[in-house]
This record gives C-alpha cells, sequence and structure tokens, in this order.
C-alpha cells in the first residue's frame, strides 16, 4: 500500500512539474516571438516628416521597451517588466533633421550661429523648444534630450526628446518651436502608440 502511494506521488510531482516546465516552455515560446515581431516592425512608429525651406524634420517615436531592451539584453526579460514598468509614463521621440542637398545642417548658412554655437545648442539647450500635448490636452515639457554624435558620416543630425509623466494610452503630439533654424512652429502629430513588448 505504502509503494502505491508512493507511486502516485512521485508520477504526480512529475506531473506538476513537465506541467510547469511546459508553461515556461510556451510563455518562452510566446516572448520570442513577440520580439521577433517587434524586431521585425522595426520597433518604432510611422515617422512623420515636415519639410521647411530646404530641410527636413522627420519625428519618430520610440517604445521605451527598445531601449530598455538594448540596455539589459534579451536574456533579462523578468528586470526588463520590472523596469518598463517603473518607466511607463515615459516617452522616447527621435528627431532628424536633414538638408535637401544632404549638407551639414549645423553650418552658419542654415542657423546664423558659429558651428559651435549650434552644436551646443543642439546637444542641451534646444530641450526648451519642445514641449507634447496629449489627446486630453496636457502638455509636457522636454525633460531632456541627446544628441547622436555621427562624426560628420551620416547626412543628417538627431536628437533623442525625453518626456516624462505622459499617460500610457494617450495618442501625442509633438511641438517644436524651432529657435535653431527660425522655421516657427512645427507639428509632429503621432497617429498611432508604439507596439510593445
Amino acid at each position: 500500500m505504502r509503494g502505491k502511494f508512493l507511486t502516485c506521488v512521485v508520477l504526480g510531482m512529475s506531473f506538476l512539474y513537465s506541467c510547469n516546465r511546459s508553461t515556461k516552455v510556451e510563455n518562452s515560446t510566446t516572448e520570442n516571438y513577440k520580439l521577433f515581431n517587434l524586431e521585425q516592425a522595426g520597433w518604432k512608429s510611422k515617422s512623420v516628416t515636415q519639410q521647411l525651406s530646404n530641410l527636413s524634420y522627420t519625428a519618430t517615436l520610440v517604445p521605451i521597451q527598445y531601449y530598455i531592451l538594448k540596455e539589459l539584453g534579451e536574456e533579462n526579460r523578468t528586470k526588463i517588466d520590472s523596469v518598463v514598468e517603473h518607466h511607463k509614463l515615459e516617452r522616447v521621440i527621435e528627431l532628424e533633421f536633414q538638408h535637401n542637398t544632404k549638407d551639414d545642417v549645423l553650418l552658419s548658412k542654415y542657423t546664423k550661429k558659429d558651428y559651435e554655437s549650434s552644436v551646443k545648442y543642439i546637444a542641451s539647450t534646444i530641450a526648451k523648444d519642445f514641449m507634447i500635448v496629449t489627446t486630453s490636452g496636457d502638455s509636457v515639457n522636454c525633460s531632456g534630450v541627446t544628441l547622436e554624435r555621427n562624426f560628420k558620416i551620416a547626412p543628417f543630425k538627431r536628437v533623442l526628446l525625453y518626456f516624462g509623466n505622459v499617460p500610457e494610452e494617450e495618442q501625442i503630439q509633438l511641438v517644436y518651436q524651432d529657435e535653431l533654424f527660425g522655421n516657427g512652429i512645427l507639428k509632429f502629430k503621432f497617429k498611432e502608440i508604439p507596439l510593445k513588448l
């Protein structure tokens, strides 16, 4: 009788272990599939482009998960989830400036400033020129900016704009008061929310 009981316990434990293991494998497969789909979709929302005075301004909303995944790596998925949850009210927008002739946009003939002043402006001061307006009418100022230095290899300049306290499911519009090139107010309306992991 005792032997049958032990056999039942061992079989029950094996069954529970195998069910738990198959659930983990299934969850892992689902996460891999989601990750693959995001990589194929390019991670980002559709870009919105404005063309003024031979300059193209292209804004792209990027999901925060993209940067967290790049920083932490795919193998830290449980940590990624907690970091994403902590930063879920933040938004990151890439903005590219490009001249139609592929000339350096920070030259004094485009900015009316010397080159060094233009670089300093686009690297930090430009943050005050941006804000987000949500569909519910809230406005959020830019909390930070990062200039991606490409050392004149690419024909454009790209800045990453950071915004906090933006409700997760709100559609947004980026408003830019162009003080660098003097082209006035530009608006970039994102009609979709970026994909999430």
